[in-house]
């Protein structure tokens, strides 16, 4: 990646879905929220201690409309946030901050999206974490243990690329019934839409969108875009 080292991070995690948008709490060393199960107990005694993020959560909330209620809690950054920051930034030394997703609609996701987009000339790193494939519940032996690649996954994937290739933000938006692997590839579709968000907070419409992971795991695509 060529990213830059952020001054902050604002990200949407695929698992914090809550109206109205809600931002996590801000405060040095916020706690992680572990929700998941069946994995080693290593993965519940991991840590992310992140700085202060108190200035970043009252720029977010300064750039929301009159209109666009914005709350406070005391929740930590779910796996969503902390698992990629930690690969990503493993030292800690960044305020990060998590916006809930209020809505699954993609206009409004952008919407939201075009309004954090200020916070890039700061410095401010936004990411949108979700899986370009997630269809856990249509996973085989195969995909699990051997990493084949079904056709639902294969298929949506290359839809997806194309389209990111073309900036066709229309066809992104119209997934359900556009993308080929549907339902298949999302039977839930909050792991597909934090992409909005992302693409919303590009520098310009036509911003340059670049694929930084390709490939697959577990027959799923990992496919991960950088967006100007």
């Amino acid at each position: 990646s060529n990213i830059e080292k952020p001054k902050a991070i604002l990200i949407v995690s695929a698992h914090w879905e809550s109206a109205p948008i809600t931002l996590s709490n801000p405060l040095a060393g916020t706690p992680l929220v572990y929700d998941f199960s069946g994995f080693d107990q290593k993965f519940y005694e991991m840590t992310y201690q992140s700085p202060d993020a108190q200035e970043l959560a009252k720029k977010v909330t300064a750039l929301m409309p009159d209109t666009e209620q914005v709350a406070m809690t005391n929740r930590g950054l779910d796996h969503g946030a902390w698992v990629p920051l930690k690969v990503m930034y493993p030292d800690a030394d960044i305020p990060v901050l998590q916006m809930s997703m209020p809505t699954s609609d993609p206009g409004k996701l952008m919407e939201i999206g075009k309004r954090l987009q200020p916070l890039r000339d700061e410095g401010v790193l936004v990411i949108g974490s979700g899986f370009m494939v997630h269809g856990l519940r249509h996973a085989t032996h195969e995909m699990l243990f051997f990493n084949i690649i079904p056709a639902w996954s294969q298929e949506f994937d290359a839809w997806a690329d194309e389209a990111l290739k073309r900036g066709d933000i229309d066809t992104l938006a119209n997934y359900k019934t556009t993308a080929p692997g549907m339902p298949y590839a999302h039977p839930t579709v909050e792991h597909f839409t934090p992409l909005f968000v992302a693409l919303g907070a590009a520098s310009s419409p036509d911003a340059k969108i670049t694929t930084a992971i390709d490939g697959y795991r577990f027959g799923f695509s990992r496919r991960s875009i950088e967006v100007a």
